[in-house]
């Protein structure tokens, strides 16, 4: 059995002042060797992660963590070890995940945390929290390391959620344990990661059957369980064990991922924080929150990347594409929860575009090297995470950019592209006019491009939903070097102001902007980006963002006399019974 707590350094946390004064400075950056509530085990091609919440280490000290419910941080911890599981065990097959405390698997999100939360940071958790669901299923379905849940105690609420996410869940049959959802009877809240969502669209469970499940607070046992299908499989708890071991053993021997292979280590992310700016090697951000902006310049590499899945695995974490992926990443999330008054996202991508188009090479040459797939399937995950974080999105495309390829798809997210015609006309040596080139990583007219959004399609097919002539006249252009005028042509920007114009317009597009209401341009945003198929991905997001959005803010949930407030009490809540 291996401890994986003991493969790399621990990393010291940055120190920051949090612009919500009611919530704690949050950082991203973790470790095994820090981890307070979950165990890992690694034996040969199988790894157990038990879940055994410290009641002392929540992100505030306002509430205790009882009875393995969880808070943010618990999810920070489970987000890194899916992360370091798929890149530091390339040969682990199938994740167990199990309760590490006696006939409790895990109750859920902790009440008192979300009863003292601000509107903000409940709806945040709830985002992040199903971004890490959603990673375990990515696991299983796109790395093949395939999880399953093994429910060895009561599985309540976020906790059952945490099961929903694993592709199979087996249930110990003691007449104790079950499984619920008990948000709508005890807390007026919905299950705020999912939970309803994938019993229906995941697990097929018949819809009066999920109806009666969801307003049972004491949930269903059992055979009544498999019954419903609202698990995979039963077993008393003397063969229990013997049940997980069967079903991993199939698992396994169905996985593709190598039998033997190096992992790599993912260590600890270098931020440096100065001011109103914060910076990797890679990526900078810089804030003016006089019309609440954040600026994210990320640059290309500056030296020859790995052309080969070896090279790739040889290089670590330090390749380009992978630092570069994880950089972004935590700076996305560190804005989302720290900064949420910074409404505006401005994105910038200098250095070479020939150094890019070389580095993204690998991703389309070894598809099936298990580290480019890996690194590939993060790059998704985080373009993914940018598409559905309540910010306006603008990309400026200004001579030296290099949004070309994998970084065009940044210009694709956004709600807006500005590209400047023509170059800066002042300048002695003005530089040659920006350019945005398109490669077989944004879509090919043989196959889908390298990252897909929430809705199954890529950036291109859903910017052209719906007008099939429009789409191939892009894909056509593949290769390519578009000036404005050529890319405006082609329906890849929205604007293209010339030099004389470009400083007022940007500058006037950013104040109105952040002159607006952000609830609106919440609601706005979120309903025109995912154009297309519907997927249970998007559903989850959508109704996340309007119905928890909406009940996180009602005070039959968080009034003084509603249920989140009066949950343990002894008193009942008093609702207001307009239905609205």
């Amino acid at each position: 059995m291996k401890d994986m707590s003991t493969d790399t350094a621990a990393q010291s946390d940055h120190a920051s002042a949090s612009s919500l004064d009611s919530e704690p400075y949050v950082s991203f950056d973790t470790h095994p060797d820090k981890y307070r509530h979950w165990t890992i085990g690694v034996d040969g091609a199988v790894a157990t992660l038990a879940l055994a919440v410290d009641p002392d280490g929540g992100l505030r000290d306002d509430y205790e963590l009882k009875m393995n419910s969880y808070d943010l941080g618990v999810d920070i911890e489970l987000n890194d070890v899916i992360q370091r599981l798929r890149f530091e065990h390339p040969t682990v097959k199938a994740v167990v995940v199990t309760g590490g405390m006696e006939k409790m698997f895990c109750a859920g999100a902790n009440i008192g945390m979300l009863a003292g939360s601000s509107h903000a940071h409940k709806v945040n958790f709830c985002k992040f929290t199903n971004e890490t669901r959603n990673s375990i299923e990515d696991a299983t379905d796109n790395s093949n390391q395939v999880w399953i849940a093994a429910v060895n105690g009561t599985a309540a609420g976020g906790g059952y959620e945490l099961a929903l996410a694993c592709d199979e869940i087996l249930l110990v049959d003691d007449r104790a344990s079950a499984v619920s959802l008990p948000e709508v009877p005890l807390l007026a809240v919905l299950p705020g990661t999912g939970g309803l969502t994938r019993v229906v669209d995941k697990r097929h469970v018949r819809r009066d059957l999920a109806d009666a499940f969801s307003t049972r607070n004491e949930g269903v046992q059992g055979k009544t369980a498999l019954d419903w299908g609202l698990v995979d499989a039963i077993s008393p708890a003397s063969s229990f064990d013997d049940l997980v071991a069967s079903h991993v053993a199939k698992r396994v021997d169905a996985s593709d991922r190598p039998d033997d292979a190096d992992g790599v280590q993912l260590t600890p992310l270098d931020r440096k924080v100065d001011g109103d700016s914060f910076s990797y090697s890679n990526v900078n951000v810089r804030l003016d929150r006089s019309v609440g902006t954040a600026t994210f310049e990320i640059t290309g590499p500056t030296e020859i990347q790995p052309a080969t899945g070896a090279e790739l695995a040889a290089a670590g974490d330090q390749s380009w594409l992978l630092a570069t992926a994880r950089q972004f990443d935590d700076a996305i999330l560190h804005l989302r929860f720290n900064e949420p008054e910074i409404g505006t996202w401005v994105f910038i991508v200098t250095g070479s575009a020939e150094a890019i188009v070389a580095a993204e090479q690998v991703l389309l040459a070894e598809p099936d090297n298990w580290l480019v797939r890996e690194v590939s399937l993060l790059w998704t995950r985080v373009l993914k995470r940018l598409d559905v974080s309540a910010r306006t999105l603008i990309a400026t495309i200004e001579p030296g950019s290099a949004f070309v390829g994998m970084m065009a798809e940044i210009a694709l997210a956004a709600d807006r592209a500005y590209m400047l015609e023509g170059t800066w006309e002042d300048e002695e040596h003005p530089p040659p006019p920006a350019t945005i080139v398109l490669t077989e990583a944004n879509g090919s007219t043989s196959g889908t491009g390298r990252f897909p959004m929430s809705n199954g399609i890529t950036r291109l097919e859903t910017r052209f939903w719906g007008r099939p002539e429009a789409l191939d006249k892009a894909l056509s252009l593949i290769g390519e070097e578009l000036d404005a005028e050529q890319a405006l042509a082609a329906e890849l920007v929205t604007f293209t102001p010339d030099d004389l114009d470009w400083e007022d317009e940007v500058r006037l597009m950013l104040e109105e902007r952040n002159s607006f209401s952000p609830d609106a341009l919440t609601g706005m945003e979120a309903n025109y980006r995912f154009v297309g198929p519907e997927t249970m991905e998007t559903k989850i997001f959508s109704r996340l963002t309007a119905w928890q959005n909406w009940i996180f803010q009602r005070p039959n949930a968080v009034g003084p006399e509603g249920a989140l407030r009066r949950f343990g009490t002894g008193s009942r809540p008093t609702y207001d019974r307009n239905r609205v």
